[in-house]
């Protein structure tokens, strides 16, 4: 850290630079930026980041984040609950929301499953999804995992779970390509893919 600038904004500096995507300059930028604003205005900023630590929590039934026992999703009466859309963070589910083709509930796995690094099924929110298939009555499991090595796998797990049960398991179709992840799709690539779903055996 530079010793032209005092403590405080050293610490400023480096935490903006532990965000990704902020080099040092970016960094020194924004927080001369910050410094040149009243008090009130970085207050706000200061305010937002506790909120967001402090308000947001996963949602009971999807793990979906929200700032209640149940986000708005799982509390809309004009959802077809009858149909989950697994997907792993909930980044990607605001991105199928984002299309305005999905009308049905969701469940957030909170990540992938990745033996080498130590994720295994209990790290997941697996536990919580079988238990609403086998006490919700539900019909369909779309599996929105991503078309990479993790995300396939992850979804050929869950559906040799699920084929215990009578639920029908279906996957987005390769609208998304092979290896990518469905937060950098385009809401074309997406629309294509949630229409284009094939059942899983």
């Amino acid at each position: 850290m530079s010793k032209a600038h005092t403590e405080s904004l050293n610490r400023l500096i480096s935490e903006f630079s532990n965000l990704p995507g902020i080099g040092p300059k970016t960094a020194e930028r924004l927080a001369y930026h910050l410094l040149k604003q009243s008090p009130e205005n970085a207050m706000k900023l200061a305010i937002a980041i506790k909120d967001v630590k402090t308000e947001i929590r996963n949602c009971s039934r999807c793990f979906n984040l929200c700032e209640s026992e149940l986000c708005e999703i799982c509390t809309d009466t004009n959802r077809e609950h009858a149909t989950i859309c697994v997907v792993e963070q909930p980044n990607d589910l605001i991105n199928l929301e984002e299309t305005g083709m999905c009308k049905w509930s969701y469940h957030v796995l909170l990540g992938h499953l990745a033996p080498l690094d130590g994720i295994t099924p209990d790290h997941l929110t697996i536990d919580a999804l079988l238990n609403r298939v086998k006490q919700d009555g539900i019909t369909e499991v779309v599996m929105a995992t991503n078309p990479n090595m993790e995300g396939d796998g992850t979804a050929l797990y869950l559906s040799s779970l699920l084929n215990e049960t009578d639920v029908k398991i279906t996957r987005l179709a390769r609208g998304l390509p092979s290896g990518g992840s469905i937060e950098y799709a385009s809401k074309n690539i997406l629309n294509d893919a949630i229409l284009g779903r094939i059942e899983m055996h």
